[in-house]
Formats: structure tokens, C-alpha cells, sequence
């Protein structure tokens, strides 16, 4: 069993920076596509960013130019950095980890492991 653990939530200002973090335990984190998601208030999970094993990325429309996602397989840990954050970056952010890595990324339906969220709060 995979466990995935968020870190690096707060509260920011608008304009500002934060990087996640998300740590992979339990499973072959190398093998695994890695995504991140968010879920604003009173909203639905929405894609933010994910990363193939052959490192090639994609980004929602919305982030794109702001965020960043990367990998590093000898830490099993995958980051978001996120910068020119706007009020409307306010969300929980999940990570989430898929086995096969084929298919749609921006689908939740892919992934198999999702982490417990943390969250970002971006004053204006």
C-alpha cells in the first residue's frame, strides 16, 4: 500500500510563493505517474499538474507559466512549485499517484493513491 503525505501549505499573499511537497512511502515511487490536484471551496477536485515517468509534464490551462511540477525518484517525493499565486489558487491541494501511467493524467479516475490534501490559502 502506497501512503502519500502533502506538505507545504500556508497562507500567502497575493503574488507570493509556496512549494509542495508530496512524500511517497510503501510502494516503488519510480514506477508510479504523479499528479496534483486542488479542491476549492464548495468547488470539485480539479487537475493542477502531472508528471509521467518519462518526466514529460502537463499543466491545467489555469497554472500554467505559474506552476511547476518535478520529481525526484531517489527522495520518492514530487513538487509543486507554485509562484504569481492569485486569490483563486485558494484550495486543497492533493497529490495522488498512478500505477500505470497511461492515459489522461488530468482524470481523477487514473489515479490509485491520493494523499490526506494541505492546504493554500492566498490573501489578496
Amino acid at each position: 500500500q502506497v501512503q502519500l503525505v502533502e506538505s507545504g501549505g500556508g497562507l500567502v499573499q497575493a503574488g507570493g510563493s509556496l512549494r509542495l511537497s508530496c512524500a511517497a512511502s510503501g510502494g516503488t515511487f519510480s514506477t508510479y505517474a504523479m499528479g496534483w490536484f486542488r479542491q476549492p471551496p464548495g468547488k470539485e477536485r480539479e487537475f493542477v499538474a502531472a508528471i509521467r515517468l518519462s518526466g514529460n509534464t502537463y499543466y491545467a490551462d489555469s497554472v500554467k507559466g505559474r506552476f511547476t511540477i518535478s520529481r525526484d525518484n531517489a527522495e520518492n517525493t514530487v513538487y509543486l512549485q507554485m509562484n504569481s499565486l492569485k486569490p483563486e489558487d485558494t484550495a486543497v491541494y492533493y497529490c495522488a499517484a498512478d500505477q500505470e501511467d497511461y492515459g489522461g493524467l488530468e482524470y481523477i479516475i487514473e489515479y490509485d493513491y491520493w494523499g490526506q490534501g494541505t492546504q493554500v490559502t492566498v490573501s489578496s
